[in-house]
């Protein structure tokens, strides 16, 4: 999610949904993840690849369908479709024919470049939450704004680079070997100052509180990411706590933030309340598109889950056009979620309303 809203504030606003929502968003994810850490470590799967059921609620439900919920912000709102159609149509066809010569330069390639794409939204979704409770609150662009771009990209970037220097380890992000390796030297340079980093925000964070000045949304959202980022990638090693800690805290503040905002436009700017009858459907749409995404994929390339998905197809003649066909819809979700949720682009974002 990229960096939105506008810098003029009247009065501050805590909150991007509301208080309730945003702690179950944010605070709601992070603890299902420990809790999905607790449940492994207590069937003996913590330190193992993830197992089916966890892949479906984890990848398939959240994952997956996080993706295709940018459909309800731009593919299914037929106004915003036409406002920008040479965006919204181009980018699909442009990331099939960018797949497609990546492909044909090996598969490694491609599921290198699709990884680091990978790696840089989820890092940029992150920021993006920051940047957005600051702009609310209008804070000022002086010196914590430094300290809060810089502890929430080192949350996220020092253990991905910390991965990086100790492959292999017993996950990887798409592929074995879809990362490259780094010298350990380079994170151990890196180390002191990411720690110094978070004590910093730690501090300043405890004295706003004593000072009345205290930010819980945007707090939560730096707590969780490094809480979530460095357990699941430093602390564990394994795919499994990898898959419940990284995924859950990306898709479902992703999804709620699109519900909202949908919901917003349509009651006419005004603060949408919660009802689950107005949050199944669109769930129920995102998790039939997930599922038909993943059946292709399982069914013409992996052949992993025919328990799910159902027998394989021998399809591996078509695989130069297979893979970067469905690959599409992970490529037009990285590459718009740096246009649609610009500043300039969601007004609604910057209200208070």
């Amino acid at each position: 999610m990229g960096e939105v809203i506008s810098s003029r504030r009247v009065t501050p606003h805590w909150w991007i949904f509301s208080p309730a929502w945003d702690m179950a968003v944010f605070w709601g994810s992070c603890v299902f993840s420990l809790l999905a850490l607790l449940v492994g470590y207590h069937l003996g799967i913590l330190h193992e690849d993830s197992p089916d059921w966890t892949w479906v609620y984890a990848v398939l439900l959240v994952d997956v369908a996080h993706v295709w919920s940018t459909g309800f912000r731009v593919y299914f709102d037929r106004n915003e479709l036409k406002r920008r159609p040479l965006l919204y149509f181009g980018v699909p066809i442009f990331s099939f024919v960018a797949g497609l010569l990546l492909y044909s330069l090996g598969s490694q390639v491609f599921w290198r470049t699709l990884a680091y794409l990978a790696v840089w939204h989820f890092v940029r979704q992150q920021y993006g939450w920051v940047a957005l409770y600051r702009r609310r609150a209008g804070e000022p662009r002086d010196w914590t704004y430094y300290l809060d771009t810089a502890t929430i990209y080192l949350a996220t970037i020092y253990p991905l680079l910390w991965w990086h220097a100790h492959l292999p380890r017993r996950f990887w992000w798409f592929l074995e070997g879809d990362f490259a390796h780094l010298p350990v030297a380079w994170v151990s340079y890196l180390t002191p100052i990411y720690w110094l980093t978070m004590l910093a925000y730690l501090v300043k964070m405890v004295r706003s509180y004593f000072d009345g000045k205290g930010h819980p949304g945007k707090d939560t959202v730096v707590v969780t990411t490094w809480l979530c980022w460095y357990l699941g990638i430093v602390v564990f090693n394994s795919d499994y706590a990898f898959t419940v800690t990284n995924v859950l805290i990306h898709g479902i503040p992703y999804m709620a933030l699109v519900y909202w905002y949908r919901q917003k436009r349509l009651n006419n700017d005004r603060r949408p309340a919660f009802r689950w009858s107005q949050v199944i459907f669109p769930l129920v749409v995102i998790w039939l598109l997930a599922y038909a995404e993943e059946m292709f994929w399982d069914r013409a390339m992996w052949h992993e889950r025919s328990w799910l998905f159902g027998s394989p197809w021998d399809l591996s003649g078509f695989e130069l056009l297979l893979v970067p066909l469905l690959a599409v819809p992970q490529l037009t979700h990285y590459i718009l979620d740096g246009f649609i949720w610009k500043r300039r682009e969601t007004p609604d974002l910057d209200q208070a309303k």
